[in-house]
């Protein structure tokens, strides 16, 4: 339910800012300064190992980050007190309460977490599939982007794991499109 309101929140409050951005003649808002940052290549490995470096080396930092940070995750949930406790109340906050755990700290840490990695996520997604850019009244808007990352939680069980096989998943189905004759 969180998902889903932060990414209605989200999207109007994107709507509502790009008014105060730099727009360009298709009316879309952009930040060319930020986009340049955020696609930045590794400097020797994206272009020096042929087909490994288009392979393997050919993304910007954000892409290497999302997967520590998924890794991460799961090793956190998994093997820490803190994440084992957070798994509990998830599961049964009664029970995770009558054992002492404070249900609604690790609630409103959660979901202060959570929403952050949702910022992340649409940071990513406008810089590395919008070049920088996101639509103002548009079909192809990035708030499709929203609205995959929460079929993506659902689909991947809220494991951190089947996140990232999900997440290449839908991404080779997205680009599915590019070798599809017409």
């Amino acid at each position: 339910v969180i998902g889903l309101i932060m990414t209605i929140f989200g999207t109007g409050l994107a709507k509502f800012l790009s008014d105060f951005f730099v727009k360009t003649e298709s009316g879309n808002a952009r930040c060319q300064a930020a986009f340049e940052v955020f696609t930045a290549k590794i400097p020797l490995l994206s272009d020096s190992l042929g087909i490994v470096s288009k392979v393997l080396f050919n993304y910007g930092f954000l892409f290497y980050l999302t997967i520590v940070i998924a890794i991460g995750a799961g090793l956190f949930l998994k093997k820490t007190r803190t994440g084992l406790n957070l798994r509990a109340v998830g599961e049964n906050p009664a029970t995770a309460d009558a054992a002492g755990i404070s249900v609604t700290r690790y609630k409103y840490f959660a979901s202060c977490i959570g929403s952050g990695l949702v910022g992340v996520a649409g940071i990513f997604c406008t810089m590395e599939f919008k070049s920088g850019a996101w639509a103002i009244a548009d079909v192809d808007s990035i708030e499709a982007f929203g609205w995959l990352a929460v079929a993506l939680v659902i689909f991947a069980l809220w494991k951190p794991w089947m996140a990232i096989i999900g997440s290449f998943l839908f991404g080779m189905l997205c680009n599915l499109n590019n070798y599809m004759p017409l």
